[in-house]
């Protein structure tokens, strides 16, 4: 499969991405080297990994960083209530049972890190927001993205039967190690352009009207260039379509006082919201019929 070939997949599993995104995920495919994605919140990093297992037919194996995770969470844990069964068991028969039997593989509960290196058949493995884990936890990740092997001390090295396709994305609330960023390739994900986000939406809300949607991301666009606390994504742009679309409103309003109740699914903070009175929404406004012109 060629880059094109998968920009294309992509594009039918409903992730529209331009040329240069495509080649960078197609090459860490080629190369068995994991994508690192950093952009802002809703720049639509966690759905390129959502897309691309609906493109290319594989499981989504996700693993969800947070402050704190350890390697319980993201890799293995033994199953002590089962181990404490099997010796209770062996007990009452008069048996003795040996540490041997009771750090067997079948005594070992899989976490995503662990399920995407077993895996039987390809995976997608998503390594969401990695930026929110401490050091600590990153140093683990490198020989699991280098070697794809986990070592369990008890059992050994488990090595991946099938490399996954990983993709690790950041919103850049901490540095992340230059022994990370050497382990993958790297794509800074931003904002869409006007053309692009029009290709989205319209992928994803297709029963939209046209000029609802050209209005509303014309708006959109012009939104982010303020001064905001929380720039809107993609998926508040989606939300906002959506909600647009249900109060069964063929094209924006004339009147911001109408599109005041609807601003919570743009706009995530008390001072954002505060900033956009109805007399900033109508000078936003007055450039809603220059959407079509502005897309080039």
């Amino acid at each position: 499969m060629t880059d094109a070939e998968l920009r294309e997949r992509l594009q039918q599993a409903g992730y529209v991405c331009d040329e240069a995104l495509a080649t960078t995920l197609w090459l860490a495919g080629e190369l068995e080297r994991p994508l690192l994605l950093e952009g802002d919140a809703g720049v639509g990093k966690t759905a390129l990994a959502l897309g691309l297992a609906r493109a290319t037919g594989r499981r989504l194996v996700r693993l969800q960083c947070h402050e704190g995770i350890d390697l319980a969470q993201a890799a293995y844990e033994w199953n002590y209530g089962r181990q404490l069964l099997a010796i209770r068991v062996r007990e009452s028969d008069g048996a003795r049972a040996e540490e041997a039997d009771l750090f067997a593989r079948d005594y070992l509960l899989e976490r995503p890190l662990l399920q995407a290196i077993a895996s039987e058949q390809p995976c997608v493995l998503l390594i969401d927001e990695v930026d929110r884990a401490d050091e600590a936890f990153e140093a683990f990740l490198l020989e699991v993205l280098a070697d794809w092997q986990i070592t369990v001390p008890e059992l050994g090295t488990l090595a991946a039967r099938h490399v996954p396709m990983a993709v690790l994305t950041s919103n850049g609330t901490r540095e992340l190690s230059d022994a990370l960023r050497r382990r993958c390739l790297y794509h800074w994900l931003d904002y869409p352009t006007l053309a692009r986000e029009l290709a989205i939406v319209r992928a994803t809300l297709p029963q939209a009207e046209s000029a609802l949607v050209e209005q509303a991301v014309t708006f959109v666009q012009r939104l982010r260039r303020e001064d905001l606390g929380k720039t809107p994504g993609v998926a508040e742009t989606l939300d906002w379509i959506r909600a647009l679309h249900r109060m069964k409103l063929r094209a924006l309003p004339d009147d911001p006082h109408a599109l005041v109740a609807t601003l919570g699914c743009l706009l995530k903070t008390r001072e954002d919201r505060f900033q956009m009175a109805p007399e900033r929404l109508g000078q936003l406004l007055e450039g809603r019929r220059a959407g079509v012109a502005e897309k080039g």
